[in-house]
């Protein structure tokens, strides 16, 4: 039985869950992150915001620069997650068979529905509407036989918009596709492929498996096969989370030792309070350092017992951070990001 797969893409969701909440912010460009001149990134920007080229990751100063009468709205956690729980009521509705990706994004396999509704389409209108009606927010849909196409369809009519990849179009749709546009070829690969004289899908098509695992590695066999609409993998409603872990990106950059160590003991306890919150455990813990020329050191410890006191991640982690402190010779490296991860 060919699947039918929905991918949902709520538009913009935390700036949009912003403008809904405060009227006078609609329209405008709505930038969720840290302040102006604070060392935060941006989480989400509106429509708005992103004509100015404003984008997620984005430092917050630069997304002021490039939009100095943004609206620099902080982040609004608890509020979010509780949106995107009435959104996932109504996803289950319609099938048990929901894989969250985030708070904004999902996967359902309506193949089989509760509702015993034949078109994926129907199913996807029906959502759509439902979403803005309760939330008053609008979301992007795409409909596919399998998850790649569904999340490529889900991008073609964005914002708020809704489109469907029957399989006799699924080679057409992605012959003409920008390879920019293929979800897992970033910019440096993109680049790449366009020196070699490949801008569409349809310059892939002619390439052998071999052919482009020799030039991209391992991508390669993910290339070509989703240039084909090749993709087994199956809607699961729900992973283990494979690590939980905390960062902090500090205002200034520090070389000062005992500030550092109190910043460890913070996300220690960060750290600790997540995995309680998820009853979680886990033998490996990961220190992460980011320095002030954006170079990245971490170093992991695998014990033989279970971390999740905030006491034991702080003591191990801080052993962690002293070894890498004594290793680096060079003091006049400022750090600016320290992080903390248990995982196994």
């Amino acid at each position: 039985m060919m699947k039918k797969i929905i991918h949902i893409d709520m538009d913009a969701f935390y700036a949009s869950v912003e403008q809904r909440d405060h009227v006078e912010w609609r329209g405008k460009p709505v930038i969720v992150g840290g302040s102006p001149h604070s060392r935060g990134v941006v989480c989400a920007a509106s429509y708005e915001a992103r004509k100015f080229g404003v984008k997620s990751a984005m430092s917050c100063y630069q997304a002021y620069k490039l939009c100095p009468d943004g609206i620099f709205a902080p982040p609004r956690f608890p509020v979010y997650k509780q949106v995107s729980r009435e959104i996932r009521e109504i996803f289950l509705e319609y099938t048990d068979l929901v894989e969250p990706l985030s708070l904004d994004e999902a996967y359902l396999d309506v193949t089989e529905n509760k509702k015993n509704i034949p078109h994926a389409s129907t199913i996807a209108r029906e959502i759509r509407e439902k979403v803005e009606s309760k939330t008053g927010l609008t979301c992007s849909a795409g409909v596919a036989q399998n998850k790649f196409l569904a999340k490529m369809a889900s991008e073609k009519n964005k914002p708020n918009g809704l489109y469907v990849v029957l399989p006799n179009e699924a080679l057409t749709f992605l012959s003409e596709l920008k390879l920019g546009q293929f979800y897992g070829i970033g910019k440096k690969t993109y680049e790449k492929m366009n020196s070699l004289g490949w801008h569409c899908g349809k310059d892939l098509l002619p390439l052998k498996e071999e052919e482009l695992i020799k030039l991209f590695g391992k991508m390669g066999r993910y290339f070509y096969q989703v240039v084909r609409g090749i993709d087994d993998r199956p809607v699961i409603p729900y992973r283990e989370p494979k690590s939980v872990g905390v960062e902090y990106t500090f205002e200034r950059d520090s070389i000062d030792y005992s500030f550092l160590i109190t910043q460890i003991e913070a996300i220690a306890l960060e750290v600790a309070n997540r995995l309680a919150n998820k009853n979680r455990k886990g033998k490996t813990i990961t220190l992460k350092i980011n320095y002030s020329d954006f170079l990245v050191r971490s170093k992991s410890l695998t014990l033989d017992y279970f971390l999740y006191l905030a006491s034991d991640i702080f003591e191990q982690s801080s052993h962690l951070f002293t070894s890498v402190w004594k290793e680096e010779l060079d003091r006049s490296k400022k750090i600016r990001l320290l992080g903390i991860s248990i995982s196994n």
